[in-house]
């Protein structure tokens, strides 16, 4: 192993003696904790692999009793890295608590410019900062290499782009929600502030730059699949269902609108579902490794039920891209499937780029439009005791569910974010890289790489996905001083 590598090899519990336990602990270049372990027989064999999310968080929890004005600035404390998405679906399910059917055309704007704010600086983070050292230096290089300092000695120019894309699009969150980073802009009903002309002529100065950047990274994406087709087309594919919202004519929209569901050949199984339904379209299921839930289809059960989302899901589950630009850049992506959805995990890279710059051209719109300087901000209608957010995060579908008393406390709350929907695709393509690159070899850092090269095609965000319904498991061990184990206590939480 590297000296330098976080993996470690370690021996099986009792029980197992044959085998060996590989574990990449912690997972490296991902958002939040977590790990994944591997266990070999005599022979290498690769015998189970796991993805396990090993801390907790609890927040469907602890909001409760909270008064639901403090949620949607509570919930972007799961995450330092998608606070605008947690702050947009809060926000969204209250509208319905304060009887705020339609927010006002300059409400709505705001938020929709704060959301693709959002869309715009995690793409770029993710791609450029996490992603691209494995993709432009290779799985197995070196590991001193493998960082966005790497990139910037040797690509200097796509660092440089990568770096401004995600600044400017800080620089519209700041803008629309007051902080870059855990702001307060959306409101149940609306906003607290709009644009004013100064700031988007400020912000119209810089984004026809912003968009042939966006462009050139579709371009840099396509050359790396054109390169090595059978890599990036292969590399961890497992089929599974698609799921995403889309908008009116079945348009891509990232903030709101109607469920729909394809199978892994592209059929549909469930249109215009309506997100308030969405307890019936989807099941969870909690396993004991995992402090993270496993959501399924569940007209089709556990087994069969299970499915993607994210930008993988949105760009071939939708029927268009209302700018001209990225619906180009889709027609060549769908095209690429031949007439079948695209699975490989690396295709995720693709398909956020091609939302990156549709992320771009729609900002330029909405910069243009006057609205976003309009003065009328809220709206309220009759109270109710529940509400239902959706709305499309960076890393997939998002949803926020919340129940409110007669004092106007929170008694209910169900988180299902993106990352939770992807549980089941990600443990799926790492047992596939493990069973095509690892199985019979012997292992190194390069090999592990692997891994976690799938890991973080999904882009996973891995502390917002840690709820576990609840239940906090604890196990407790008594060791002698040549690290036996003597006793051993367990609780299932």
């Amino acid at each position: 192993m590297d000296a330098t590598s976080p993996r470690t090899l370690e021996t099986a519990p009792p029980g197992d003696t044959e085998l060996r336990r590989v574990s990449i602990d912690p997972l490296s270049r991902v958002e939040g904790h977590g790990k994944i372990t591997l266990l070999l027989d005599a022979d290498d064999r690769v015998q189970q692999v796991r993805l396990h999310i090993v801390e907790f968080r609890g927040f469907e929890k602890f909001i409760q009793g909270r008064p639901y004005w403090e949620v949607p600035v509570m919930v972007q404390r799961l995450c330092g890295i998608c606070p605008v998405s947690h702050h947009l679906a809060a926000a969204k399910a209250l509208d319905h608590v304060v009887g705020a059917e339609r927010l006002t055309p300059t409400a709505e704007k705001v938020r929709r410019l704060m959301h693709y704010g959002q869309i715009l600086q995690s793409h770029a983070l993710h791609f450029f900062h996490l992603a691209s050292p494995d993709l432009l230096f290779g799985f197995a290089s070196d590991a001193t290499r493998r960082n966005i300092v790497g990139i910037a000695a040797a690509y200097p120019e796509v660092a440089r782009q990568g770096v401004l894309l995600r600044r400017f699009g800080q620089e519209i969150i700041r803008l629309t929600a007051g902080k870059r980073i855990h702001g307060t802009g959306a409101i149940p009903g609306g906003v607290n502030r709009a644009l004013g002309d100064e700031e988007r002529a400020a912000l119209l100065a810089e984004i026809y730059t912003i968009i042939g950047w966006s462009r050139q990274s579709v371009h840099l994406v396509k050359r790396l699949h054109t390169a090595d087709p059978e890599l990036y087309d292969g590399f961890g594919t497992t089929p599974s269902n698609l799921l995403s919202l889309v908008g009116a004519g079945g348009a891509l929209d990232f903030y709101d609108g109607r469920l729909r569901a394809r199978d892994a050949g592209g059929k549909l199984l469930v249109d215009g579902c309506a997100v308030r339904n969405y307890p019936e379209l989807i099941g969870e299921e909690v396993k004991p490794w995992s402090y993270m839930k496993f959501p399924f289809l569940a007209a089709l059960g556990p087994e069969r039920g299970w499915y993607k989302v994210g930008p993988l899901a949105r760009v071939q589950n939708c029927d268009s891209i209302a700018t001209p630009l990225a619906e180009a850049e889709r027609r060549e992506f769908v095209d690429h499937g031949q007439g079948r959805p695209i699975h490989a995990p690396l295709a995720y890279h693709w398909a956020r780029m091609i939302e990156m710059l549709h992320a771009a051209e729609a900002i330029k719109n909405l910069l243009h439009d006057d609205e976003l300087s309009g003065s009328e901000l809220l709206t309220a209608g009759p109270r109710h005791h529940e509400g239902i957010g959706v709305i499309e995060a960076p890393r997939g579908t998002l949803i926020h569910h919340y129940q409110v008393d007669d004092d106007d406390l929170v008694t209910m709350c169900n988180l299902i974010v993106s990352t939770t929907h992807n549980n089941q695709p990600m443990n799926e393509a790492i047992r596939e890289v493990a069973r095509r690159h690892l199985d019979g070899r012997r292992l190194g850092e390069g090999l592990l790489n692997h891994i976690e090269v799938a890991i973080r095609a999904f882009d996973p965000c891995l502390s917002c996905a840690t709820h576990a319904l609840g239940r906090m498991p604890l196990e407790v061990e008594l060791v002698d001083c040549l690290g036996q184990r003597i006793a051993q206590l367990r609780s299932s939480g």
